[in-house]
């Protein structure tokens, strides 16, 4: 299994931890047995994990395909760079059409686009209050030059606020929504080469004695995931006879990045990937997961749906049904721990279950073969830009 995590700088080590911790939490609940041991080998990084699921035993290796380099030099800017990054990609989402178009599919992760905006000019504002009050105090005192005096006491206030970002998230948010709208959509050298690598080694798997290779795509994964699998299949590296290829995306965000302008190659993909007979692609989103698109099929609302569209098979994690009243009350206003729920332990788990899945007995295809897409999705194509061109 192959696991594209979200906008994330921080070392994979952390899902590993979080597979340990939330498969023990489901194993009690579900009656499975999960154990982990160490990755041996070169390569990306990885587990292994040794199972035994619905009564039979299943070894799976899992391995994390690593962008958080790119990520890390993508919030590299200071705090004015920060603020400059907050108009541009307010333009580009106002002057593009998306915005209006995204908040007429899902106002969820509209209004989440908008916190870290928000946040950043009410600590702006804040900053400049505290350095009027400077100021005043300092020109009762006499102190000459008051007026610079008192403005430079604002910038260490969004300096204070920079390093608690840990809790406000931000100035995080803040650089992943600027990270696609910088490139309108495209996505950047960096990535292109990233995403190349990514295609080799899930080639390479697909020529291993195995009887499945899952791509998880979570958040902006997700389309990552896409991108990596259609370019494998273009390449024919997906050979008939060979080891089941599956794709789950988790929590996808795919239409803040196939509404722009600039988004062909996503588009593209998106296209190509849905008619395709050589993967069983399954998306999973919640409408209690605020950041994500929740039940819309990211094919379909992004206007590029094909005559032959297959996939993919769009359903509900259903947080209100698989988590239990007291769970859902402790989770519900904690939209980011929320938002990574998807790969964690239910506690009244329905069909969807993250460690059936990735260490199950099933391939993706036949746990969900014959499931009804959800009667909630969302295909209306609102996208303002339909273009496939790269």
């Amino acid at each position: 299994m192959f696991y594209i995590p979200g906008y994330d700088p921080i070392h994979p080590r952390r899902y590993r931890e979080l597979y340990r911790k939330e498969g023990a939490a489901q194993a009690a609940v579900s009656g499975h047995e999960i154990a982990l041991r160490p990755k041996t080998g070169g390569g990306p990084y990885g587990w292994h994990v040794a199972a035994r699921i619905e009564g039979a035993p299943v070894e799976t290796d899992f391995e994390v395909l690593v962008w958080s380099d790119i990520v890390r030099d993508s919030m590299a800017p200071g705090i004015g760079a920060t603020y400059l990054q907050l108009a541009r990609t307010a333009w580009i989402y106002i002057a593009s059409g998306a915005l209006p178009r995204l908040v007429r599919l899902r106002q969820g992760p509209v209004i989440a686009a908008f916190y870290p905006v928000l946040m950043l000019l009410g600590q702006l504002a804040l900053a400049l209050l505290v350095a009027r009050g400077a100021g005043a105090a300092l020109a009762l005192s006499g102190v000459p030059f008051v007026g610079w005096l008192g403005l430079a006491l604002a910038w260490p206030v969004l300096a204070w606020f920079r390093r608690h970002d840990n809790r406000l998230y931000a100035y995080y948010l803040m650089h992943d929504y600027a990270f696609s709208a910088r490139w309108r959509g495209a996505n950047p050298p960096a990535l292109e080469a990233r995403l190349e690598a990514f295609r080799d080694t899930v080639a390479e798997a697909l020529r291993g004695e195995v009887d499945e290779v899952l791509v998880v795509g979570h958040s902006s994964g997700a389309h990552l995931a896409v991108s990596v699998l259609a370019d494998l299949i273009r390449a024919g590296a997906a050979p008939k006879g060979g080891p089941a290829l599956s794709l789950l995306t988790l929590g996808q965000v795919v239409p803040m990045v196939s509404f722009l302008p600039q988004a062909g190659r996503l588009r593209a993909d998106l296209a190509y990937l849905s008619a395709r007979d050589e993967i069983a692609w399954v998306d999973v989103t919640a409408p209690g997961d605020g950041c994500a698109f929740a039940l819309c099929d990211p094919v379909s609302v992004s206007g590029v749906a094909p005559k032959g569209k297959r996939w993919p098979l769009v359903i509900s994690a259903a947080f209100t049904r698989t988590l239990s009243p007291a769970r859902w009350q402790e989770l519900r206003w904690r939209f980011f721990r929320l938002h990574f729920q998807y790969l964690c332990a239910f506690d009244r788990p329905g069909d969807y279950d993250y460690f059936r899945v990735t260490a199950g007995p099933m391939t993706l295809g036949a746990r969900y073969a014959g499931r009804a897409p959800s009667k909630s999705r969302i295909e209306t194509p609102l996208s303002p830009y339909r273009s496939v061109a790269p």
